[in-house]
């Protein structure tokens, strides 16, 4: 599958992704499988250095960016296959009670008090890209009992249904979110 989640803890810091690949069958998979081997590498090399505090979700997401252009040997030439991925990535502090989000495309939602917030991404894919000069943005967030966090890919989002054969959209997904968030994750 293009769609991978991801999801690892080094002490009381735990690293989420919900990405969304290029690609469809074996192209979309290798993509998947580049996407978990190279936040495994990054998250890693932190944390044996002992440096879990410094796990910034922006830095992370710029590292992603530079190995798959890197591994991929993308050079901006228009003929060249434009791979890549979409990913929410958050990096939540257990201690402190606080996250960072940092996003390629794709966003993610907080319920908090029956209320659903966006968080917005940043406008450009972990890939070669005409902004890739910028960082990503990292959004921190002071957390609160009960809220409800949502990363996802445009799986759902995308799909066609319903009597009239019509995509599912975000804004049902919101309205869906908001209808179940009070019921247990499972």
């Amino acid at each position: 599958s293009g769609d991978f989640y991801w999801i690892t803890q080094k002490d009381h810091t735990l690293i989420i992704a919900a990405a969304d690949c290029t690609g469809h069958g074996v192209p979309g998979a290798f993509m998947s499988m580049l996407g978990v081997a190279y936040l495994n590498e990054i998250v890693n090399k932190i944390a044996i250095n002992k440096h879990i505090n410094l796990l910034n979700a922006e830095d992370i997401l710029n590292q992603l960016r530079d190995m798959v252009i890197s591994s991929l040997r993308q050079t901006g030439n228009p003929t060249e296959p434009k791979d890549g991925m979409d990913i929410a990535l958050c990096v939540i502090d257990f201690e402190r009670k606080k996250m960072q989000f940092s996003g390629a495309n794709n966003p993610i939602y907080l319920i908090r008090n029956g209320e659903l917030i966006q968080y917005n991404a940043n406008r450009m894919p972990v890939s070669y890209h005409q902004k890739m000069d910028k960082s990503f943005t990292r959004h921190e967030i002071a957390l609160k009992p009960d809220d409800r966090i949502y990363l996802f890919s445009d799986g759902l989002i995308d799909q066609f249904g319903g009597d009239k054969g019509l995509k599912f959209l975000s804004k049902r997904f919101k309205e869906l979110l908001l209808e179940v968030h009070g019921q247990p994750m499972s």
